[in-house]
C-alpha cells in the first residue's frame, strides 16, 4: 500500500507541475497594476482550481497510467484495491515492474497529455486587468485634458442639484445640517427639506417609501419624520433612520433590596438614584410615603422632595444617609419611597421607578394586636399578611443562595418569618375556637396547675364543668367555609413548623396553600342568587297564523363567525402576485397600509416598502417578494388547516369514491 500511495503522490506532483505556470502567470497582471482585490480574487480562483485538480487526479490517475504505460496490463486499479488472493498476485507484479515502467519523464508526459495548460483562463485575467487599469485611470486625464469645458460639468454628479436640510426639534439642541441626498440619521419629529438649486428644471419629484410624493420646485419640499424610510431620487435611493425619543431610566443604586430590613439598633437609612435620558432630565422627584400603626389604626405621611439637577443636563445622580429622625421613622414603621422623572420632549415622557420598603422593627417586648373575632376581618387585612409573609420567606431564601449569611443571621430571619405566621395562624384560629399557641412564649396558655391569680378556678371549671357547645360551632361561620378554614390552618402549621426547623424553603409550599385557602375564602362569603327559570312572554291570539314576524326573532345569541385576519384587497393582491397578469385597482395603497400597520420593525418595513415600489416600476421578479412580505404581516408565513363545515362519513366517502360499502 506504501508503494500505491507513493506513485499517487507522483502523478500529483506532475499534474501539479503542468498547472503551476498558468497559477503564477495569471497573478502577474494584478502585481503590474498593483490591484490587491484582482490578486485576492486571483488567488481565491487558483485555490479553487487547485481543488478541483486534486479531485480529478484522485478519480483518474489509474485510467491514465493505464492508458499511457502497456506493461501496467489495464491493472492500475488493483493498487488501490485488491479483494482477492489473484488480484493481491497481480498487484504485486505490477509492483515489482512499477519503477522500471513509469519514469519522471513519462509522468509528465501523461501530465502534459491529460492536464490543460489553461491558457484561455490566462487570457482573461489578463483582459480583466486591464479593463480594470483603464477604468481607475480615465478620470484624472480626462479631467486634465480639458479643464473648464464640458466634461467638467458631465464630472459633476447629477444628485448635487438637490440639497437636503434637516432641522431636528428645538428640545434636541441638535444643529441643523445640510448636504447632498445621503442616508441620514435624524431625530423624531425632525423637519426635512428638499431643494433644487436649479428650481426652473424641477420635473421630477421625491418618492417616499410611504407612497407619499414631493415635488421639489420653487420652494422646498417638507416633511416630518415620525418613522424610518426610504427616499428616491433620479434612480437612487436613499434612507432615513428616525431615533425616537426615550424616555428617562431611572435606576435605584440604595437600597439594593426591594425591601430592605433595617437592624434594630439601625441610625440612619441610606437612599441612591441615577436618572439618565438622551437628552435633558426636566424633573426628578423623590416621594416617600411612612406607615405607622397597625391594623386599622394605620397612618400615612405622604412627601416629595425635588432631586438636585447636575452638571450634565441628561442626567442626575442623588444620594443621601438619612438619619431616622430626618426621616421620622420610630421602630415598628415602615417607609415607602418611588422616584418619578419626565424629560423635555414635545409630549413629556413619565416614567416611575418601582417602589421600595423600609422596615424598622420593632422591639422584642412589643405585643402583637388582638383584632375583634369578625368575620370581616378574615378579608384583605389578613390576605396582605400572608403575601407578606410569602414575599420575605423567597427574600430569604435567595439570600442563603446569594450570599454568605451566618447562621445566626439565618435563624434570627427565620424565626421572625416563623413569629409572624404564627401570629396570622393564631387570627384565625380564633374563628374555630382557638385559644393558644404551641410556639406561644407563655402569655395564651393557661396555667394547668392553678396558682394565685385564680387559674385554677377555670381549670375546676374545665375539669368538672358541663360545656353546653363545642369551641369550634361557636362561630357565625357555616360548614364549608370551616373546612376552607382548616385547610388554611394546617397549612399555616406547616410552613411554621418548617421556618422554626430553619428550613425556608420547605415552607414555601405550605404558605402557597394557606394563600389559596385563605383567596377562597373571600370566595365563599359571595352572596348565591338562585337562577329562575325561563318564562316565554305570552303569545298573542291576534298574531297567531298571521304571517307577521315582527318580534319572533330568536333571543339567543348568534354565534361569532371566524375572525377575517385578512382585509378582502390584500387577499386579492396576494392571489395576484403569484401569477404575472395585472394587479388591483389602487393596490399600492392597500399594499401601503397594510405594511404600515402590520410591520413594527423597521428594517422589515423598510424591506417591504422597496418590495412595493419595485412592483410598481414593473419588476415581474420582485412579486414573490412583495407577496412574502404581505403574507409575513399577516402572520400566515405558514399553512393554516381549517377544518371542512361538513362531516364525511366512512359511507359517503366509499360513495365517492365508487367502492362498495
Amino acid at each position: 500500500m506504501q508503494d500505491g500511495a507513493e506513485i499517487t503522490r507522483r502523478v500529483w506532483r506532475a499534474a501539479q507541475l503542468r498547472r503551476l505556470p498558468l497559477w503564477i502567470a495569471g497573478a502577474l497582471p494584478w502585481l503590474v497594476i498593483r490591484s490587491a482585490p484582482g490578486l485576492i480574487a486571483w488567488t481565491m480562483w487558483c485555490a479553487w482550481d487547485w481543488a478541483v485538480l486534486r479531485r480529478r487526479v484522485g478519480i483518474e490517475w489509474t485510467s491514465w497510467l493505464d492508458g499511457a504505460v502497456p506493461e501496467m496490463e489495464d491493472s492500475s486499479a488493483l493498487i488501490e484495491h485488491a479483494p482477492t488472493p489473484v488480484a493481491q498476485l497481480q498487484r504485486r507484479r505490477i509492483l515489482d515492474r512499477l519503477d522500471a515502467a513509469v519514469s519522471g519523464q513519462q509522468l509528465r508526459s501523461i501530465a502534459r497529455g491529460r492536464v490543460k495548460t489553461g491558457a484561455p483562463w490566462l487570457l482573461g485575467s489578463v483582459v480583466a486587468a486591464a479593463a480594470v487599469w483603464f477604468a481607475t485611470s480615465a478620470t484624472p486625464q480626462g479631467s486634465a485634458s480639458a479643464p473648464g469645458k464640458a466634461p467638467v460639468a458631465v464630472a459633476a454628479p447629477v444628485a448635487s442639484q438637490l440639497v437636503v436640510r434637516t432641522a431636528p426639534p428645538a428640545y434636541t439642541k441638535a444643529a441643523s445640517v445640510e448636504s447632498a441626498p445621503k442616508d441620514l440619521q435624524v431625530p423624531e419629529q425632525t423637519v426635512m427639506s428638499w431643494c433644487l438649486k436649479d428650481p426652473s428644471a424641477a420635473e421630477e419629484s421625491i418618492e417616499l417609501s410611504t407612497g407619499e410624493l414631493l415635488k421639489p420646485g420653487k420652494e422646498c419640499a417638507r416633511w416630518t419624520a415620525t418613522e424610518s424610510v426610504f427616499w428616491r431620487w433620479r434612480g437612487n435611493r436613499y434612507t432615513v433612520k428616525v431615533i425616537p425619543d426615550q424616555p428617562p431610566e431611572i435606576t435605584v443604586t440604595a437600597p439594593t433590596q426591594m425591601v430592605q430590613e433595617l437592624s434594630e439598633t439601625a441610625t440612619s437609612a441610606a437612599m441612591g438614584v441615577k436618572v439618565r435620558d438622551d437628552y435633558v432630565v426636566t424633573r426628578a422627584t423623590l416621594h416617600m410615603t411612612l406607615a405607622r400603626g397597625s391594623g386599622e389604626n394605620i397612618r400615612f405621611t405622604d412627601r416629595e422632595m425635588p432631586l438636585p439637577s447636575s452638571p450634565d443636563p441628561k442626567q442626575r445622580n442623588w444620594s443621601k444617609n438619612w438619619s431616622l429622625a430626618e426621616l421620622g421613622m420610630e421602630p415598628g414603621d415602615e417607609l415607602y419611597f418611588f422616584v418619578r422623572a419626565s424629560d423635555n420632549a414635545a409630549r413629556p415622557h413619565t416614567v416611575q421607578s418601582p417602589t421600595y420598603t423600609l422596615r424598622l422593627p420593632a422591639p422584642p417586648g412589643e405585643a402583637e394586636e388582638e383584632s375583634a373575632a369578625m368575620p370581616m376581618l378574615v378579608k384583605p387585612q389578613s390576605l396582605r399578611s400572608q403575601r407578606q409573609i410569602i414575599i420575605d420567606t423567597e427574600q430569604l431564601v435567595a439570600d442563603m443562595r446569594t450570599t454568605k449569611m451566618s447562621t445566626e443571621a439565618v435563624l434570627e430571619r427565620s424565626q421572625k418569618i416563623a413569629n409572624d405566621q404564627g401570629a396570622l395562624r393564631r387570627r384565625y384560629g380564633q374563628f374555630l375556637g382557638e385559644e393558644s399557641s404551641l410556639f406561644s412564649d407563655g402569655e395564651d396558655d393557661h396555667d394547668d396547675h392553678g396558682g394565685a391569680e385564680g387559674g385554677g378556678n377555670q381549670d375546676i371549671l374545665h375539669q368538672y364543668g358541663h360545656a353546653h357547645d363545642e369551641a369550634e360551632n361557636a362561630t357565625l361561620f357555616d360548614e364549608e367555609t370551616k373546612k376552607v378554614l382548616r385547610r388554611a390552618l394546617m397549612a399555616m402549621w406547616d410552613a411554621e413548623k418548617a421556618l422554626r426547623a430553619i428550613t425556608p424553603k420547605v415552607a414555601l409550599p405550605p404558605e402557597h396553600k394557606a394563600l389559596e385557602a385563605i383567596k377562597e375564602l373571600q370566595q365563599a362569603e359571595r352572596i348565591y342568587l338562585h337562577k329562575t327559570a325561563f318564562v316565554p312572554p305570552p303569545i298573542k291570539e291576534e298574531k297567531r297564523m298571521s304571517g307577521d314576524m315582527d318580534g319572533t326573532a330568536s333571543y339567543r345569541r348568534e354565534q361569532g363567525g371566524a375572525e377575517k385576519r385578512v382585509p378582502e384587497d390584500v387577499s386579492l393582491l396576494v392571489q395576484a402576485l403569484s401569477g404575472d397578469g395585472p394587479l388591483p385597482a389602487l393596490w399600492t395603497r392597500s399594499a401601503h397600509d397594510w405594511v404600515r400597520n402590520r410591520l413594527q420593525d423597521d428594517d422589515q418595513r423598510l424591506s417591504a416598502q422597496k418590495a412595493i415600489q419595485d412592483v410598481a416600476d414593473g419588476c415581474l421578479a420582485c412579486r414573490p417578494v412583495l407577496r412574502a412580505w404581505l403574507r409575513q404581516a399577516a402572520g400566515q408565513g405558514q399553512v393554516l388547516l381549517q377544518a371542512r363545515p361538513t362531516v364525511e362519513t366512512p359511507f359517503v366517502r366509499a360513495w365517492r369514491e365508487g367502492v362498495k360499502p
